[in-house]
């Protein structure tokens, strides 16, 4: 998904309750904009690269 839309919707499933959410992204801003909204809900963002795009898995701690 191209930006804005993987922040929003990962801020929506963590304000839902989601405690473990991947987003795929191929947007370059999407890791800050992630990191940004997993950190407004206390939650980690690790990184983990497919052959094409990176999967970003965000968990509430």
């Amino acid at each position: 998904m191209r930006c804005p839309w993987p922040a929003v919707r990962l801020a929506r499933a963590l304000r839902d309750g989601a405690r473990h959410v991947e987003v795929l992204a191929d947007d370059p801003q999407a890791p800050a904009e992630l990191s940004a909204v997993a950190e407004a809900s206390n939650a980690e963002v690790k990184i983990v690269l497919d052959n094409f795009y990176p999967i970003f898995v965000v968990t509430c701690r």
